[in-house]
């Protein structure tokens, strides 16, 4: 510009000073603009991988790309049907006390347990503030590489990213995230850590054996993107199947791109951190009580049976819960070892396991037990069969055709069971025997029951109603099981009435029938008129030439013309009105009779189908115009209930849970409804007690009609069952029902009671409880085998550790 104006003063333009002139003027102008590029080029957006940005836009585009592609590429054959799941409790539907809003949901489950993986083999993503210069490419875009994230781009992370971020299934790792760099190496680290029975996870989208349980309904390609929110409480993040998101901590700017963090912590990180300051600390003690190893908090309250007014009808025999559950660990036998597997447990179990002589001392010359080095060991006799319970399960059948066991006659109540080796040896006639005896002089008797692997409980014929419905047993079998049926009315005999089936047997096997001794004599006369009263017909009486004992089999009657018939109204009829045959929990005894359902459409009226067709037969009285327990038609409802658990079973229990099927013999389904997890499993050597609470809709009749059994139930409290019964414990919503309605430490604390040491858990149920059991099992370093979480609901299955606590709470209520 001076340049210009000096050679217009100067008047001079000749042709050689005007050329340097323009070319000096373009030399200037160009540095001037050098000059200019650099200062500007300074404020580029820097990019924090060595990728040029345009390259990293286009990978990003491409990965998008291949999600949208195949986002359920991974998913489509996967077995099993969570669905139906879901909509049966695992989805809050499907429970006892509410119906399911919206059979058609869509959402598909996979079932994709990981182990515990350690933090330090997590690759943490960088949470640390970015400059918004820095973040943004020129199109005001995001990209991992922009957000603080470097991808390999290699084909196997980017296929564990795909299935991560499928809507198809989440996974749940204690304290890690899946991040699109850790999670590869986590899964491999984790699964060179697990032994061979605990590999359950999944690689690449493939489906390890029967461990996917996947809804038969289509997949929800359409749902909402997450916000991939990290939750540190372990739960996996559900994200939309369309778009690839950033892991862990980079998810939160997915959701502010136009401001940023700072120095300042947002209100979740800070909700988040103090809530897992405020996380409980459990610490457990063992249990200073009287009896033990051996006890049962509502049968060993010695405070509440000492203030007893009376003990003539064995109450101080029946259960006296204490008014707070105790939250203490029962301690272990010393020499404590695994049990012996079935079927060899029905003739040894270890000393160590059930400490206890007194029986063997008492008993021995009858075979019930017998004392052998490191071993008990059991004969198979009774007091009425010592030559052996399967002959003299013959000789019933050979004395009465018609009770034809495991066909028509397959639900057995064996009164006084001793040992069980009757109901033991039924196991080879395809029969199932429900065995009770009290917890009396005859020493740990149902404890040797269970160690062996026969069903038994510990109860008593008092003062109470037995905790099963109204005409469910095909066989009540009583052999010298020291029940005085004849006295007050025949009040107990009425009890074993009302349980039995109409047209079922009872078997008495007992000296009255077959000694002449002044006292036989008189029980045999009074139990004559007492069973003609009832209308029970007198079948047989036979003698075994091989034990030396006889047997007299009553049959009960399938209608009410005898009844009418009746002289003299002794006992007398229950009052319809006031008498409900199935109300079973602490209900007083009454002496009356229940007349026989005589309608074909009610239960009763009809023998069930011989077995085994009866487990898979919808019950005749289950009609279209009830509704089931999860909102359907009930007969429906049942079909529904059997083909999911069969389903779940197969596809996941067997298979997908690092269980040892052959080691499993005891098992409890702690919340039954129709049993279908029971029937599930017919094809193991395994029984399983089915439990029904009694806050639940009252589906215990159902399971017998199948051939299957069970008790009524409150959870609150003890159950009739010695420490160590069973080996696997099934949880389907029990614990988020009860922990509404008492002390959830003292429920865990009572499944820690029931279980044997390397014993299962597996509990299916809200994530929120899920977690809080969860805690509780590590605090008593139970080994978490796998856990699994979709949406709101959750799976876990867990190994009871050997472990006790040093300190030690003594239970006033439970020490003399």
């Amino acid at each position: 510009m001076a340049l210009g104006k000096y050679t217009r003063v100067d008047g001079r333009r000749s042709s050689t000073n005007y050329c340097s002139t323009a070319t000096l003027v373009a030399f200037v102008s160009l540095c001037l603009v050098g000059v200019w590029m650099m200062t500007t080029s300074s404020v580029v957006p820097v990019q924090k991988s060595d990728v040029p940005a345009k390259e990293t836009k286009d990978e990003v585009k491409q990965q998008v790309g291949e999600s949208n592609d195949g986002n359920t590429s991974h998913f489509e054959d996967s077995s099993g049907d969570l669905t139906d799941d879901a909509n049966k409790g695992d989805g809050g539907s499907f429970t006892e006390d509410e119906k399911n809003p919206n059979p058609q949901d869509n959402t598909t489950f996979l079932e994709k347990p990981l182990e515990n993986v350690p933090d330090e083999n997590q690759e943490k993503p960088e949470e640390k503030p970015i400059n918004e210069e820095e973040s943004k490419p020129e199109d005001g875009s995001k990209t991992e590489a922009e957000n603080g994230e470097s991808k390999s781009g290699d084909e196997g992370e980017e296929s564990k990213t795909e299935d991560t971020n499928s809507d198809s299934g989440e996974t749940k790792t204690d304290g890690s995230e899946n991040s699109d760099d850790g999670q590869g190496n986590s899964e491999e680290d984790d699964s060179e850590k697990k032994p061979e029975e605990n590999s359950t996870e999944t690689r690449d989208g493939d489906k390890v054996d029967g461990q996917i349980e996947n809804m038969d309904q289509k997949e929800n390609k359409d749902s909402e993107q997450n916000s991939g929110e990290r939750k540190d409480d372990g739960e996996a993040k559900e994200q939309g199947s369309n778009e690839v998101f950033p892991s862990g901590g980079q998810s939160e700017l997915l959701n502010e791109t136009t401001t940023q963090n700072g120095a300042f912590l947002t209100q979740a990180a800070e909700s988040r951190k103090e809530k897992e300051g405020q996380q409980t600390v459990y610490s457990w003690k063992v249990c200073n009580v009287t009896a033990g190893p051996d006890y049962i908090p509502c049968l060993d309250n010695l405070q509440a049976i000492k203030s007893l007014p009376s003990t003539k009808h064995y109450e101080h025999r029946e259960r006296h819960c204490p008014n707070e559950p105790p939250t203490c660990l029962v301690p272990l036998p010393e020499g404590y070892k695994r049990p012996i597997t079935w079927p060899t447990s029905r003739d040894k179990i270890w000393y160590y396991n059930v400490p206890h002589t007194k029986l063997a001392q008492l008993k021995g010359h009858q075979n019930w037990v017998k004392v052998s080095g490191e071993f008990l060991t059991f004969p198979g006799g009774g007091t009425q069969f010592k030559h052996g319970a399967l002959h003299y399960i013959e000789f019933i059948e050979e004395a009465m055709p018609d009770i034809a066991w495991g066909k028509r006659s397959r639900v057995v109540l064996d009164v006084g069971c001793g040992v069980a080796s009757f109901g033991g040896f039924l196991f080879d006639k395809e029969v199932l025997t429900m065995s009770f005896a009290p917890k009396d002089e005859h020493e740990a008797q149902v404890q040797f029951a269970l160690e062996r692997g026969i069903p038994a409980i510990s109860a008593v014929m008092g003062t109470k109603r037995l905790p099963f419905p109204a005409m469910v047993f095909d066989v009540v079998h009583c052999a010298r099981c020291r029940v005085p049926w004849h006295i007050e009315g025949g009040k107990l005999l009425l009890e074993l009435n009302r349980v039995l089936r109409p047209g079922g047997f009872f078997v008495w096997s007992a000296t009255p029938i077959y000694q002449k001794l002044a006292d036989d004599v008189q029980i045999w006369k009074a139990m004559m008129e007492l069973t003609k009263s009832m209308c029970w017909e007198l079948v047989v009486v036979k003698r075994d030439q091989v034990n030396g004992v006889a047997a007299a089999i009553y049959r009960k009657p399938t209608s009410n013309d005898c009844y009418d018939k009746r002289s003299q109204n002794e006992p007398p009829m229950c009052s319809s009105d006031s008498e409900d045959a199935n109300a079973a929990w602490n209900v007083p005894l009454q002496a009356c009779m229940h007349k026989v359902p005589v309608d074909t459409s009610k239960r009763g009226s009809q023998w069930p189908e011989q077995w085994p067709a009866r487990l898979d037969k919808t019950p005749y009285w289950l009609t279209n115009s009830e509704v089931g327990v999860y909102g359907r038609a009930a007969p429906e409802d049942f079909v529904s209930d059997y083909e999911h658990w069969k389903r779940v079973v197969t596809k996941s229990y067997l298979n997908g849970m690092g269980i040892s099927w052959s080691e499993v013999r005891n098992v409890m389904d702690m919340r039954a409804v129709y049993g279908g997890f029971a029937a599930a499993l017919r094809g193991l050597n395994v029984w399983v007690m089915n439990v029904v609470s009694i806050d639940a809709p009252d589906t215990l009749p159902i399971l017998y009609e199948r051939g299957l059994f069970g008790i009524y139930h409150n959870w609150c409290e003890s159950f009739s069952t010695y420490p160590r019964s069973y080996d696997l414990l099934h949880a389907d919503h029990i614990f988020s029902k009860v922990k509404n309605q008492c002390n959830l430490v003292a429920v865990v604390a009572e499944v820690d009671r029931i279980l044997r040491p390397e014993g299962k858990l597996i509990v299916r149920d809200d994530v929120e409880t899920l977690g809080q059991v969860e805690t509780m099992l590590r605090s008593m370093n139970w080994e978490i085998r796998m856990t699994y979480s979709k949406e709101k609901e959750g799976l876990l299955c867990a190994q009871k550790a050997m472990w006790r606590p040093t300190e030690v709470e003594t239970i006033l209520s439970a020490n003399a």
